[in-house]
């Protein structure tokens, strides 16, 4: 695994150069009386809660649609500014449905969450879940009827992807996600299971340009880690060339971008969010699911749209020849966690 050092509004990225983009780029493409779809969907989430099974951008009409289940939410939204559809299942149901899954299907290999596209749980099957644990995860789906369809994907599941510039750590190379800061201290975010397998990084795989020390790191359930900068190298707020100026929450049909140590810059589209994944390694909840490829290496790098930063690489499947889907961790939580910000 790899992680990479950059800078830019108040986090410490550590995900092999790779720097946050701007949530709000896609707005500022748009005509000045559309709404930005990040900030209309984040507060249409809070007005419709649960109401709601999420919002997602139609790119054919580049309006943000949100699911409703009556007349009067459908006003609320239109008001807004966004596109209601009328679904089926609320946000209330399709979560007790990912609940009965975390009872009933939680085996290495699955992730699942809402697509408020189709109004469904998807549940995202590896083609390591054979034999009985198929089985088990079939028939948990089955139980759920038309609330859950059936995903299966190539590879497997793994934390052992990286990002951003690369970054040292023992025997194991991972990415620098964002430079963050807090007063005059300055840090960086990785991949917490990347955080959890060493206490001091380098710049190099020889050990010998001090980056920083572990700081605090939490894996599995979220996948967030950061590292004080003690050594001397420098720390722009930057992902490689681009600028990060500030962090914000992904929505689903954004095109985001990736960069990692072993793989470089790539872009892809947000297709969903708050996904459970299960890795052999552990589970995370609230990640972020992308069609952007990852390999190993690219861990802990930087998830961004323009000059926001939205995540840090925790796993996936698949590869940049074949492609893959790859999960990110919210950046935001981290930042809220260690008290930093990017810059």
């Amino acid at each position: 695994m790899r992680f990479t050092a950059t800078r830019r509004a108040g986090l410490i990225v550590a995900t092999a150069g790779l720097i946050g983009g701007s949530l709000l780029a896609a707005s500022a493409q748009a005509s000045a009386s559309r709404p930005d779809p990040s900030h209309l969907a984040t507060t249409l989430a809070k007005q419709l809660g649960s109401r709601s099974a999420g919002a997602y951008l139609d790119h054919s009409t580049k309006k943000l649609v949100v699911t409703v289940t009556s007349k009067s939410d459908a006003n609320a939204v239109r008001a807004a500014g966004a596109v209601p559809k009328t679904v089926p299942f609320s946000g209330a149901r399709l979560q007790q449905a990912t609940a009965t899954l975390e009872r009933t299907a939680k085996v290495p290999g699955t992730a699942w969450g809402v697509d408020p596209a189709t109004d469904q749980v998807v549940l995202s099957v590896d083609s390591s879940v054979t034999g009985a644990r198929l089985v088990q995860v079939t028939s948990a789906a089955k139980q759920l009827g038309s609330a859950v369809r059936m995903d299966y994907v190539p590879g497997v599941f793994s934390t052992k992807i990286s990002g951003g510039d690369a970054i040292y750590g023992g025997q194991y190379r991972c990415s620098l996600g964002f430079n963050v800061v807090s007063g005059s201290t300055y840090y960086f975010l990785t991949a917490g299971h990347c955080g959890n397998i060493a206490s001091t990084w380098y710049a190099d795989g020889g050990h010998t340009q001090v980056l920083g020390n572990t700081a605090g790191s939490t894996f599995p359930g979220h996948d967030y880690a950061i590292v004080r900068y003690t050594g001397s190298v420098s720390h722009p707020g930057a992902v490689g060339s681009q600028d990060i100026t500030g962090a914000g929450n992904a929505y689903v049909g954004e095109t985001v971008t990736r960069r990692g140590s072993t793989t470089g810059i790539h872009s892809g589209t947000v297709t969903a969010l708050n996904q459970t994944v299960n890795y052999s390694e552990g589970s995370v909840t609230g990640t972020i699911k992308t069609t952007v490829c990852a390999e190993g290496g690219d861990s802990g790098g930087p998830l961004y749209a323009g000059s926001t930063a939205l995540g840090l690489t925790s796993g996936g499947s698949g590869n940049c020849s074949s492609g893959g889907t790859t999960f990110f961790q919210p950046v935001i939580p981290a930042l809220n966690a260690y008290g930093v910000n990017v810059y």
